[in-house]
């Protein structure tokens, strides 16, 4: 018979006179990759006029992805989103292995609801069930930060395999969730929130006509204590500032502490500028995954 590997336990058998069909005993995780042999010779795959395959056929594919809707029911069942998940009709059970897998392509029937009211609508726009947007991304990437994987919010056969172990260990967040909203409006601040309640509302500087800040909604995908920013200022010289407490949510584009003379106006390069003592508070709030907006 051909073989599979990874190996994985499961039944080969034929289906008519051409067809040979391999069942595994559990569903694969998604995006698993596998690779087929088909073997040649006297002792391997023959066809039914006697002939055999002179060399061995190699091959090698994906499992399908799996689905974004139980991707985002995972992710609330491990208390990584703002929104609670309930099944309406026959749920999971995390004891039954092959039904967690196959869950994972046709999802249970269910609605999400949020867990706390007191979220700003900048945050609750973004949430589209079975939508793979940027909010899912960011969970997404809560996660993999959380669990030793690639922090880049996109799905692998590794990351399917750490959900269904997590979810089978009762593996679930205790750090609540973030979001922080940039306002360019005058005075320009930065507002952060964890579990709907605002945590820090400060003053802060964005980006000036020349290099502007982007509006959008961005998750936070670097972090760093401390970092020399190297760049050109518009009329061409270059910069070398040190600065502290540095997240990464757009490019080249940060919350960070700099020092300035006053904070409220725009006089970045793109960043998202605070004082020292407001920037050390923002930090823990900003982990990896967290929404950052930038409006107005």
């Amino acid at each position: 018979m051909p073989t599979l590997s990874p190996s994985q336990s499961g039944t080969w058998s034929l289906s008519g006179s051409r067809s040979v069909v391999f069942v595994p005993s559990l569903p694969y995780v998604p995006l698993t990759r596998l690779t087929l042999v088909v073997p040649s010779g006297g002792a391997g795959v023959r066809g039914v006029d006697g002939a055999h395959l002179a060399d061995s056929v190699v091959d090698s594919f994906r499992v399908a992805d799996g689905s974004t809707r139980r991707l985002q029911q995972l992710l609330s069942l491990l208390d990584y989103s703002p929104l609670s998940f309930r099944a309406t009709g026959p749920a999971t059970s995390v004891s039954d292995a092959a039904a967690e897998r196959e869950a994972l392509f046709v999802p249970p029937a269910g609605v999400f609801t949020w867990r706390r009211h007191g979220w700003p609508r900048q945050l609750t726009s973004l949430w589209h069930a079975g939508s793979y947007d940027v909010m899912t991304k960011g969970l997404v990437m809560e996660f993999e930060a959380d669990h030793g994987l690639v922090t880049n919010g996109t799905t692998s056969a590794a990351l399917w395999q750490s959900l269904l172990e997590a979810l089978a260990a009762g593996d679930v967040n205790t750090g609540g969730y973030n979001y922080a909203l940039a306002n360019q409006a005058a005075p320009e601040s930065l507002t952060i929130w964890h579990d709907a309640a605002v945590a820090l509302h400060v003053p802060a500087n964005t980006g000036i006509a020349q290099a502007p800040t982007a509006d959008g909604n961005f998750p936070v995908f670097s972090r760093l204590r401390r970092q020399v920013m190297r760049g050109t200022n518009p009329d061409g010289t270059t910069y070398a500032d040190p600065v502290q407490f540095v997240a990464y949510f757009n490019g080249g584009d940060a919350v960070h502490y700099i020092p300035r003379s006053s904070y409220g106006i725009p006089q970045s390069l793109g960043c998202v500028e605070l004082n020292l003592q407001d920037a050390s508070e923002a930090w823990p709030y900003l982990a990896y995954g967290t929404i950052v907006s930038v409006v107005n």
